[in-house]
């Protein structure tokens, strides 16, 4: 596993790839001075310029990467861990949805089917009833939609709708369908990576290296998709933060969630409310970890991450602006 440190940002970073002292990370803006490599720490201008650590990330899903893309979620859902039951019909969803993108929300998140720990399975039917009409609103109003689904009926039906982007929390292994249904829309997606299923996830998950091991199956999940027809310029990865992992893994995969560029995809970090941050804190409920979701998420923004999927849009727009122009200076 490669893993960039000395991460760098802004004119400090422009003035070391210049001086032949750093590689750009993920084609930048950031840049990374030194490499951790199975044989030790070495400088970053070892690595080969087409090293998925360097390589630029093309536009994904009609937007530049070299700024972060902000996905509000919209849970139609009466379970979900955080807002479950607030906008669990069409008529509160759509107003959500539409604060969203007033807040300057750019993909809007929808999902019928809760997957938080413990969550049960909801039947397929009631899911598209949940979805469909509030896509059908949304996408009407010019949003660009990702339907979160595990379910390729869900899938094509949503795209019907007016849906853009999939994104498969199970990273189409949840429905023997999937695989051949997002190759066929052939629009882009997240493969996000999960350990066991929602009701069972969190039953004592074990690693010997949880970034390595997560990093690998992301990778073997991007060949199956490739080997079924989809394109590789169009997947994104999301190492699943809070699905079959435990506090200290996520602590570790953040942390080192540089490591997953290797991939050569664009990077999503779904942080927002989680439980890690209260493990971390002084075990407040969902709706009081917003300040912790922010800190992760420009920590993940410092890993090179291309992608944050929030709760909370306005408050992470004015942190990543202010992070930005802190980066810049």
């Amino acid at each position: 596993m490669h893993r960039p440190l000395a991460i760098i940002s802004g004119p400090a970073a422009r003035t070391a790839i210049a001086a032949g002292c750093a590689r750009p990370l993920a084609g930048g803006p950031l840049a990374f001075a030194l490499v951790e490599t199975p044989a030790g720490i070495e400088p970053a201008t070892a690595l080969a310029g087409d090293h998925p650590l360097i390589t630029p990330r093309g536009p994904w899903a009609g937007f530049d990467l070299s700024r972060p893309v902000i996905m509000g979620i919209v849970n139609v859902t009466p379970d979900s861990f955080s807002d479950g039951g607030d906008h669990d019909n069409a008529e509160a969803a759509i107003a959500h949805g539409r604060r969203l993108m007033a807040e300057g929300a750019d993909i809007l998140d929808i999902g019928g089917e809760s997957t938080r720990p413990g969550a049960a399975p909801v039947p397929v039917d009631v899911e598209i009833a949940r979805v469909v009409p509030v896509i059908r609103a949304l996408a009407a109003e010019g949003a660009v939609i990702s339907i979160d689904t595990r379910h390729a009926a869900v899938m094509r039906v949503a795209v019907e709708a007016g849906a853009h982007i999939i994104n498969d929390v199970t990273a189409l292994t949840g429905d023997p369908d999937s695989l051949s249904v997002a190759a066929d829309l052939g629009l882009p997606l997240v493969l996000m990576h999960i350990k066991g299923e929602p009701q069972t996830m969190q039953d004592a998950p074990r690693y010997d290296d949880v970034t390595a091991e997560v990093g690998d199956w992301l990778a073997a999940r991007i060949e199956a998709a490739v080997a079924a027809g989809i394109a590789r310029a169009t997947i994104a990865v999301d190492p699943g933060i809070g699905f079959g992992k435990n506090l200290e893994h996520n602590v570790d995969l953040l942390a080192r969630t540089g490591a997953l560029h290797r991939l050569g995809c664009p990077l999503l970090i779904g942080v927002s409310r989680k439980r890690f941050i209260a493990g971390l804190s002084r075990g407040e409920a969902a709706r009081d970890r917003v300040a912790g979701s922010i800190a992760a998420a420009l920590h993940s923004l410092g890993q090179g991450a291309h992608i944050l999927r929030v709760h909370d849009v306005a408050a992470t727009m004015q942190a990543v602006a202010v992070w930005q122009a802190l980066q810049s200076a």
